[in-house]
């Protein structure tokens, strides 16, 4: 089908009906990969017009997939909508992954620059990530990602940065319960990104009066 049309979008080969690009009037007379339709009711932008006849109980098919059966004879050129197609429960071939097929395998494997980590996963960046665990040690974390100057990382070229992962939370929190999880999840998430070829854990021991720290 010709998807660059002026009038309609036909989005799959295999539909039997495309999409109204503008308003369509009763009467128009429109060509669609190499075929020739009069639409037969106004057709609003959006709406769907049939491509070809569809009887009673037929799939109507839309992204090469069934999303609904036609309720009454549909013509080509009709104004294809809720007044003539409905999800029926006859309607056994719906379902998710029917119309899967394989994508051919090209002789040649894409590839992109990643890192592969000891684990088997792929990161984009190599970055160096400094993590707070409270509130508390989150402008710690800031000043370390901070002080490490442009200057320093020329060194180092196969770092991309450092970077600090702070928040708001942490102090004063229940020390069971779900806020505490969505924190630790969260947390445990960013360090274990691909992304980090190493993390800084910042915390703060209350009852020592002093902060602490844990690299992975």
């Amino acid at each position: 089908m010709n998807c660059a049309n002026p009038f309609l979008i036909c989005l799959n080969d295999a539909d039997n009906v495309a999409v109204a690009r503008v308003a369509l009037c009763v009467g128009q007379n429109i060509v669609l990969g190499g075929k020739f339709i009069t639409v037969r009711n106004p057709i609003a932008a959006g709406h769907k017009l049939a491509l070809e006849s569809i009887a009673v109980g037929q799939p109507v098919l839309k992204y090469g997939q069934i999303i609904g059966l036609s309720t009454l004879n549909i013509q080509a050129g009709d104004h294809v909508h809720q007044h003539n197609v409905a999800m029926l429960s006859s309607q056994s071939d719906h379902g998710v992954g029917k119309k899967f097929h394989p994508t051919a395998i090209e002789a040649v494997t894409a590839s992109f620059e990643g890192i592969v980590r000891a684990d088997g996963r792929v990161g984009t960046r190599n970055y160096l990530g400094v993590i707070s665990s409270v509130n508390c040690s989150a402008t710690v974390c800031r000043h370390i990602a901070q002080s490490i100057q442009e200057s320093t990382l020329r060194a180092y070229p196969n770092v991309d940065g450092v970077v600090a992962i702070t928040h708001g939370s942490g102090c004063g929190m229940s020390g069971a319960g779900e806020a505490l999880e969505l924190l630790r999840r969260t947390l445990r998430g960013y360090a274990d990104h691909p992304n980090f070829a190493g993390v800084l854990l910042l915390s703060r021991a209350w009852m020592r009066g002093q902060s602490t720290c844990t690299s992975g």
